[in-house]
């Protein structure tokens, strides 16, 4: 990172001893080289990067451990702005009233109402690119990316509101000024509104990632942005979109560029509106897409959309908690902590304290978010394995807390809880529709990463010498 540029340590961040910081995207242990935590440690609170710090500040920002902090004045002039478009021109009008004066290209993709199309265009003084046959939301915004020729790409849906688009672009643009930023993303709530709808919508938007600002990582806590509003690097677009796929084509451009080295970054703190689906049977509909998606996601990136992703002793040390026997699960995290500790030990001044951090914040974090995977994806399994006498009350705690986990950083209300298990039901039906159609099982499959701890350690058996 080029010196005098301002940077911050992300707020998860936890120093060790005297080498280690735990952290990241993904979550991770490192050794710090010598001499560098005073470095580190002067970022947790934002600062420039000195001469010398350059590279330091680079790894730890491709680690997801730092951030840089870009600001003053910065030129839109180099976006063209893209929006795509099928019939919905009163959505339409609505955007174009708030990003007048930007580069504005309309691609009409196949619409029925060309007339009112081409009026909203003149009206605002923007281009308008019809389309002879429907091509999908990716297919529309290629064709737009293609006709046009400056160095940024912003798509924006038709459906979505920017309160002030000038400054929501250039807080974007301001993000490439990092050269391996290839694309950045605001967050996308739901609109504000006054129905039951809306409301869940507004807090629980499936193309919402979060108030947390950060890289995305395939497998990370941001694992994708929408395609809603998303900014790209023309030089990193090529291709662009897979035309291919009508759902799901935002992850897979995403996923592409990350794959290709580009940074992928989403600020939180930059928030438009996207529209509520207006009828129940649309909104259920969409669910289902969302979740079908996944299957030919799956056949482009493999192991990615597993449902469950664990390695197998936290599994089992959860699953042994589940099912009445914690002992089990104590027993496997003792094993894992004095493994660390045997690791630590050369490098650190109280290798019991770091381990017993590490092991035990790992193991924490990752209860939740499997619950809440098990029930995305199989939760009428779950249900349906309930009515057994024996399983009922397991179960029912696995559903619970799969579903409770959703309102971690939300207050629950009560009224929002069958619709958000009717969310996750749909998603879960659509995962299924999308397997069946797909001809894939990998979205059904979960996916079981290695471990460095041993059945021997965790059994208590001793080596056998030969």
């Amino acid at each position: 990172m080029p010196v005098g540029t301002m940077v911050i340590l992300d707020r998860d961040a936890m120093f060790l001893d005297r080498d280690y910081i735990a952290g990241g995207t993904p979550w991770r242990l490192l050794r710090l080289p010598g001499g560098s935590r005073p470095v580190a440690e002067r970022w947790a609170s934002g600062a420039a990067v000195r001469i010398g710090e350059e590279r330091f500040a680079r790894t730890f920002i491709q680690q997801g451990l730092l951030h840089p902090l870009f600001s003053g004045d910065v030129s839109i002039d180099d976006v063209d702005v893209i929006v795509p478009v099928h019939d919905d021109v009163a959505s339409l009008r609505r955007l174009l009233e708030g990003i007048q004066g930007l580069h504005v290209t309309i691609v009409d993709d196949a619409s029925t109402a060309t007339a009112a199309i081409d009026q909203c265009a003149d009206d605002f003084g923007t281009t308008a690119l019809h389309l002879d046959s429907n091509r999908g939301p990716g297919g529309a915004r290629n064709a737009g990316a293609r006709t046009t020729t400056r160095p940024f790409l912003c798509f924006i849906d038709a459906d979505v509101t920017l309160d002030d688009a000038r400054d929501v672009l250039r807080r974007l643009r301001h993000q490439f000024n990092d050269p391996l930023v290839g694309a950045c993303a605001p967050r996308v709530r739901g609109a504000t509104g006054t129905t039951w709808r809306e409301s869940f919508e507004r807090r629980f938007s499936p193309l919402d990632m979060g108030a947390r600002s950060g890289l995305v990582i395939p497998k990370g806590p941001i694992g994708y942005v929408p395609s809603a509003c998303l900014m790209v690097r023309r030089s990193a677009f090529a291709d662009g979109f897979d035309e291919q796929m009508r759902t799901g084509e935002d992850v897979d451009l995403v996923w592409r560029l990350h794959d290709q080295g580009w940074l992928v970054r989403y600020l939180g703190a930059v928030v438009v509106s996207h529209a509520a689906r207006d009828t129940w049977r649309s909104w259920f509909a969409q669910r289902i897409d969302y979740g079908a998606s996944s299957g030919e996601l799956a056949k482009r990136h493999g192991d990615r959309l597993a449902p469950v992703r664990s390695d197998p002793w936290t599994l089992v040390a959860w699953m042994s908690v589940l099912l009445g026997k914690p002992m089990i699960g104590a027993r496997i995290v003792r094993v894992a902590r004095d493994e660390l500790r045997t690791i630590l030990a050369p490098r650190s001044d109280d290798p019991d304290e770091a381990a017993s951090k590490v092991i035990a914040r790992s193991m924490l974090r990752a209860g939740g978010p499997l619950a809440r995977a098990v029930v995305r994806t199989f939760g009428v399994a779950v249900l349906v394995g309930a009515l057994h006498p024996r399983l009922r009350r397991r179960l029912l705690a696995l559903f619970i807390v799969g579903t409770a986990w959703r309102w971690r950083n939300e207050r629950i209300r009560i009224r929002d809880v069958p619709l958000g298990i009717v969310d996750d039901l749909a998603y879960g039906a659509g995962v299924v529709k999308g397997a069946w159609t797909s001809r894939t099982l990998a979205t059904l499959t979960p996916h079981i990463t290695k471990s460095s701890l041993k059945a021997r350690d965790v059994l208590g058996l001793a080596k056998i010498s030969r």
